[in-house]
Formats: structure tokens, C-alpha cells, sequence
């Protein structure tokens, strides 16, 4: 007969397999494709990425999406470069939209993995906890769709960070994907944009600059769309105030 008592635990060790082995991937990435994903490789390869893309375009977007879709993924170095260099291939346009389609596949892949590992469980104990816990996760709760936004849209939040807390708050799947498809457009832009320009970059031997979403012209627009996804936040504590 099958002890039950030993069976429940090692059920819980199988869940969270997907996302150590994520976490463990992460890692070792992190110290070994570093040189590998980077604006050098980028520019010392660009002759060869589009001779490549010119004679095999579909078969450079399917590739380009695989990839960039394996690096949000499991959390490896080399997004930002990922997204200049969809730039780079395809333009502001559709480059911005391969960009959001496979950071929203990668986040989403994370989200269910920690989902299935631990997050429910961690969900549970949130909602069933009392005091300033409780109020927390049942204020996160009344406003989720703003959260969820806000998470995406300030520069501040890590991106990995940001795939994960709403697995631990109980946030259904298709208000994650919903918002992190559209939560990330604007920084996808802007940094795609500046994808679409390194041919320009490469031929004065520069870097290009990383640090634009921080500069006025583009970050007071995405903050003032910040603002407007916690509106309805705003709202709802002006009522209850009433």
C-alpha cells in the first residue's frame, strides 16, 4: 500500500520543481552568458544577424521570440539587449510588438511555475492570515487590475520581481497576461526605439543610452499613465472617506 503520509510531501517537492529549476537556470546564467548576451556580442555580430534575417525573415522572428521568450523565462541576463536588438532586426515596428509578445510568453511561464510550486500555497496563508496582513492582501485584492498595472508600468520595479508577486496573490491568470502585455508596451517602445537606431550607434563606435526612460520626456508620460491606473484606487478611498 501506498503510505499517503509520504506521499503529500513528495507531491509538494515535484510542484516546486519548474520554478527551482528556473531559479537554479537563473544562476548559472548569470555567470556564464553574461559576455554572451551583451551589447558587444550585439555589435560584433550585427553584420552576420541581418544577413541572416534578410534571407530568412519568418525563421529570424520565430527564432527571436524562442529566445527571448527563454531569457524572461528563466530570469537569464540579457533582456534589455534582447529588446535593442529587436529593435535592431525589425524596427520600432513590428519589433516592439515581437519584444511584448515574447516578455509576456517569458512572465507569464514564471508566473504559472511559481503558481504551481508555492504560490498558492503561500496565497492561502495571506488570505487566511488576520491583521495588517490581511488588510494588505484584501486592499491588493480590491484593486488588482491598478497593482498589476503599477507593477508593470514604474521603471523602478524589477521585471523579475514583478513575474513573481502576483503569484503569490492569488491574481487569475488572464488579468496577468492582460496586464503585462499592455503594462509593458510603453518601456517596450522606448527601448525598442532605441533598438531601431544602433545601426547609427555602431557606425560612431558608441553605447547606446540605456538610461533614456529615466530622462523627463519619457518617464513623466509613463508616470502620468501610473497615475492613472491608481485613479481608481484614489477613487475608491475618497469614497470610503465619504
Amino acid at each position: 500500500m501506498t503510505d499517503t503520509n509520504s506521499v503529500a510531501p513528495r507531491r509538494g517537492r515535484l510542484k516546486n520543481l519548474p520554478f527551482l529549476i528556473i531559479i537554479a537556470v537563473a544562476i548559472l546564467g548569470a555567470f556564464t552568458l553574461r559576455d554572451y548576451l551583451s551589447f558587444e556580442a550585439l555589435s560584433e555580430n550585427r553584420e552576420m544577424l541581418l544577413a541572416f534575417r534578410d534571407a530568412n525573415y519568418l525563421l529570424t522572428v520565430v527564432a527571436f521570440v524562442l529566445i527571448y521568450t527563454v531569457i524572461v523565462a528563466f530570469g537569464l541576463p540579457g533582456a534589455t539587449i534582447a529588446t535593442l536588438t529587436g529593435g535592431f532586426l525589425f524596427a520600432t515596428f513590428p519589433g516592439a510588438l515581437f519584444n511584448v509578445t515574447a516578455a509576456t510568453i517569458g512572465a507569464t511561464l514564471i508566473f504559472l511555475a511559481a503558481r504551481w510550486g508555492f504560490g498558492d500555497r503561500l496565497g492561502a496563508k495571506l488570505e487566511g492570515a488576520e491583521g495588517a496582513v490581511k488588510k494588505i492582501k484584501d486592499g491588493i485584492d480590491e484593486n488588482q487590475w491598478s497593482m498589476l498595472f503599477i507593477l508593470r508600468l514604474v521603471p523602478a520595479v524589477p521585471f523579475f520581481l514583478a513575474n513573481l508577486i502576483p503569484s503569490f496573490l492569488e491574481v487569475p491568470l488572464h488579468r496577468y497576461v492582460i496586464s503585462t502585455f499592455f503594462g509593458i508596451i510603453p518601456g517596450a517602445v522606448v527601448y525598442t526605439s532605441v533598438g531601431a537606431g544602433l545601426g547609427d550607434v555602431f557606425a560612431r563606435g558608441e553605447s547606446p543610452n540605456l538610461g533614456i526612460i529615466f530622462e523627463p520626456q519619457v518617464l513623466l508620460p509613463i508616470l502620468g499613465l501610473s497615475i492613472l491606473a491608481l485613479l481608481p484606487v484614489i477613487l475608491k478611498a475618497f469614497k470610503k472617506k465619504a
